[in-house]
Parts: C-alpha cells; structure tokens; sequence
C-alpha cells in the first residue's frame, strides 16, 4: 500500500471519530517514516481531538526540536496551547507558522480566535478579514466573523455573513441558528421555509440541533408555541446524545468542592495586594448575569471582561485531579497568578468584571485569593430559569441544559452550594434577584453600583447603549432598555412545563 493511500485511509478514520485508531497506525507510521511529517501531524490533531492538548503538544515540540521546519506543526502546537489557555505560547507559535507560510488560512483563523478570547476583537476582524483576501469561501472564517461581529453589535454585517456562509453551503445550520437568533420573525419570512426544507435531508446530528433550536426560536417568534417546543424538544434530545452528559460528574465536583472547604478552614487569604479589583457576577445562566455586567460596565472607571473562562478552566482541572501530595497553597497562588495576568493582557483598567455565571461553585476559592473583590449572586425564579436555560442552546459548556431532570438536579446543586456560601461568606456577597431588577430597576441599580464601591453615574441607567462585546446567548437582550415581557416566558408554554415544576419542587 502505497504512504498516500495509507495516510487518506487515516485521515477518513479521523474525520469519523475513530481517533484511537488513529493514533494506534499513526504512531507506528511515524516511527517506520519518521520523514514523513503528515503522520507526525494526524497523530498531533487525533489527540487534540480527544482533548489531551498536553500530549499532542508534546509531540509536536518533539518534532521541532529536530529540527523539522514545518509550518503545520507550528500551527498545530499554537492550537494546543490556545486550548490550554496559554496564550503567550500560542501567539509565539502561530508567529512561527504565519512566517514560514502567510497564508495558511488555518493560522489565521487560529490567531483571530486567540484574540477573540483576549477581547481584542478589532484585532480578530483583521486575521479573519486577511484569511478571506486569500479564499472567501472558507466557512470557517466566515463563521468566525460572523460571530464576531454579533458579539460586538454589528447585526447587520453578521447577517450578511451568515446568508454568505448559507449561499456556499445550504447545510451549515450554524449559520441558520445564527440568524435566527438576530431576527425577529413573521410567518412570511422567507427564511422559515429554507428551513423546514432542511429537515428531511441527510444531516449529520449536529447540524439537525442547530437547525431544531433555530426552529424553536423561529416558532416562538410567530407564536406557534406547540412547534416551537416540539423542535426545542427535539434539539435538546440531540444535544444530550452529543454531549452524554451525567449530572452524577457536577455531583462529584460539588461534594468535593464543599469537603475541600471543610477540611481546609485554616486557609486564610492569601497574600497579595490585588492589583486590580475584580467584580464578580456569578449564579445561574440566564439569570441576568450579562445585563448586570452592562450596567456596571457602562460606567466608567469599569472594564467589562465578559464570560472569562480561565478561572473555570484552571478550578476545574484543580479539583478533578488528586490534590493530596500536592502543596495546595502554591497551586492556588498560581492559579491566582493564571488569572492575574490574563485579566492583565484583556484590559488595563483598575476595576474589571468577570460575568461567567459557572463561578458561583468557587465563591470559596474566589474569596480566598481576591479578598478585596466584590460578588454579585444573580438569582431568578426557578421556573423561568430553568426554562430559558432549556429553550436556548449555549456555544460552550452547560452540558447539564437540555434535559428538564438534569436542569433540576443541577439547580438543586446550585441553590445546596449557595445555601453553604451564605453560612460562610453572606457579608462578602451582594444578591441580586432578576425580578426585582426588572421591577424596580433605579432603585435596584444604584443598590449594585454602591455594593460594587463605585460612585453614581446616570449612565448605568442607560446600559443598553454600552458597546462592550457580548459573546453569550444574551446579546440581543443586554443590548436592550429592561423590559417586563421576559418576567413570564414560561407562561406561553405552561402546559408543557408540568413535569419540570414538579422536580424543581422535588
């Protein structure tokens, strides 16, 4: 058999999943052909897949240290260090490859998602804009500016990419939940037939969810309220099988979390002075954790971070590994450090805000390593939490969203975990309910900006002019005045909501 004839065979295997397989013949081909770069970099990739960055970063750093002037593997080696949040290498290695070959599309687009995650989105447009100079029917770049441009508020441009991305592939469902999400729809929109079009043709699983949740969104829009939670059913039921979520694994963190706190009461801050004060808005998604980030970025001594996802990353890793022979007080001073710098490298302001809602599970640890920091809990009602968090589908993360058990049992996670925080931290954190924002939102506002030590400014009021970027399914909401009419969403769809108001209750 011919070297090319075996590496397609591979590269078919890879692009089925097969990624053990994969790495099995690849490893043997590139000890038999150690020239042969094209194993080297499958067997890289197959572990990425598989998410163990570590080990493909391994091997390519290997590779180079021979010597080997490959493009691909410098590219490669920046995407395995962009995935592991290190983003100083990842710059350098994408440098690397952009000057051995300037227009490898795939390093472009590797370095405008690495600044997308430093929110330098001007600097992303750029990297995105010059891989279409070089071939502008690359879905992947049009895909990235799309979303980029939809996060900085520049609907009209985002569409215009998304129908782009459409006209080139009529199947690419990402697009059509993307636009979904940027129209308000009537039944005459033309786009609702496209479409169901879609529906009975041959798509792989993932692009049927996109287009169920862009269809259950579309629905809702015209008030077709059984079909709209017919395909939203349908959405999460694949979503469930891609992910495979178990609630049993948020179990074991949650239950680890609280024993790491009870046997290390000793702990006390550590040391430090911060230099710069952190606000942080933490609880469920959905509770209006991006709205409140609006507010309080809208005024102007306050740099708004976003969903920063470094500090989820690095407390994650800390407590699913075993921590016993490890000394845990360097491992949270560099954890501390991790997220320092990274909050360095996004922003020079003095006061910056953190909105990832999932960081309610380190209250603890927050409070250990930012004892000058300010937590903001949001909370909402339960039904209409877990309802909203069911009907929208989340780019990243919240695996446990689209089963109405698994929303229930992880809100009991949450609210047993907070009860615990308020034993020990009640001073230190600020609660803030939806409702009331949304009823009384002077008062409600000016309570927050003075929790948060900042003096009063009008502009907080007017937080839907703010243009900070927004890269959560709230971009639409947060752009907008407060409006009453999302207090009862779950009203439309009452007669399906039985089962879930009965395990919220449970």
């Amino acid at each position: 058999m011919e070297l090319n004839e075996k590496f397609q065979i591979l590269l078919r295997k890879f692009y089925l999943g097969k990624f053990d397989e994969v790495i099995f013949e690849s490893t043997l081909m590139a000890k038999k052909y150690p020239n042969q770069e094209v194993f080297i970099n499958l067997l890289s990739l197959s572990y990425q897949a598989k998410g163990q960055f570590k080990k493909s970063i391994l091997i390519l750093e290997e590779a180079l240290k021979k010597g080997k002037k490959n493009f691909n593997f410098w590219n490669n080696l920046g995407l395995g260090y962009l995935k592991i949040k290190n983003f100083d290498k990842a710059k350098e290695c994408l440098s690397e490859a952009n000057k051995l070959n300037p227009k490898f599309i795939n390093t472009l687009n590797n370095f405008g998602n690495l600044y997308v995650e430093l929110n330098k989105f001007d600097e992303a447009q750029s990297f995105f804009r010059k891989a279409l100079e070089i071939d502008d029917k690359i879905i992947e770049t049009n895909y990235n500016l799309a979303t980029t441009l939809q996060s900085i508020g520049k609907i009209k441009e985002a569409k215009e990419f998304y129908n782009k991305i459409l006209q080139i592939n009529e199947n690419f469902t990402k697009a059509d939940f993307g636009l979904s999400m940027l129209e308000k729809y009537d039944s005459s929109n033309s786009h609702i037939k496209k479409m169901e079009n879609k529906i009975n043709k041959e798509l792989h699983k993932t692009s049927y969810k996109d287009l169920y949740f862009a269809l259950g969104k579309v629905y809702e829009d015209i008030n077709d309220y059984d079909k709209a939670f017919n395909f939203l059913k349908k959405g999460n039921k694949l979503k469930k099988e891609i992910t495979n979520y178990s609630v049993k694994n948020d179990k074991n963190l949650f239950e680890k979390i609280i024993s790491f706190h009870d046997k290390n009461q000793s702990i006390k801050d550590l040391p430090s002075k911060d230099s710069k004060k952190i606000i942080f808005i933490l609880g469920m998604p959905r509770t209006g954790t991006s709205m409140v980030e609006q507010i309080i970025s809208n005024h102007t001594k306050v740099e708004g971070g976003g969903e920063i996802s470094i500090l989820g990353f690095y407390l994650e890793k800390f407590f699913n590994v075993n921590n016993k022979d490890k000394d845990i007080f360097k491992e949270l001073i560099l954890i501390k450090n991790e997220y320092l710098n990274y909050l360095n490298k996004i922003s020079a302001s003095q006061v910056i805000t953190d909105k990832a809602p999932l960081n309610f599970r380190w209250i603890g640890i927050i409070n250990l390593l930012f004892p000058e920091c300010k937590i903001i809990h949001c909370s909402r009602d339960p039904l209409e939490n877990s309802w909203s968090i069911f009907k929208n589908e989340f780019e990243r993360g919240m695996f446990f969203s689209n089963t109405f058990e698994d929303i229930a049992e992880f809100h009991k996670l949450y609210k047993n975990l907070m009860i615990y925080w308020k034993k020990k931290y009640e001073k230190y954190i600020f609660d803030l309910n939806y409702e009331d924002l949304i009823n009384n939102p002077e008062e409600k506002i000016k309570e927050t900006i003075n929790f948060c030590g900042l003096d009063w400014q009008e502009s907080c009021l007017e937080f839907y002019k703010n243009k900070k970027s927004i890269k959560t399914v709230s971009f639409i909401q947060a752009r907008q005045p407060i409006y009453k009419d999302s207090l009862k969403g779950s009203m439309k769809f009452k007669k399906y909501l039985s089962e879930l108001e009965t395990l919220l209750k449970s």
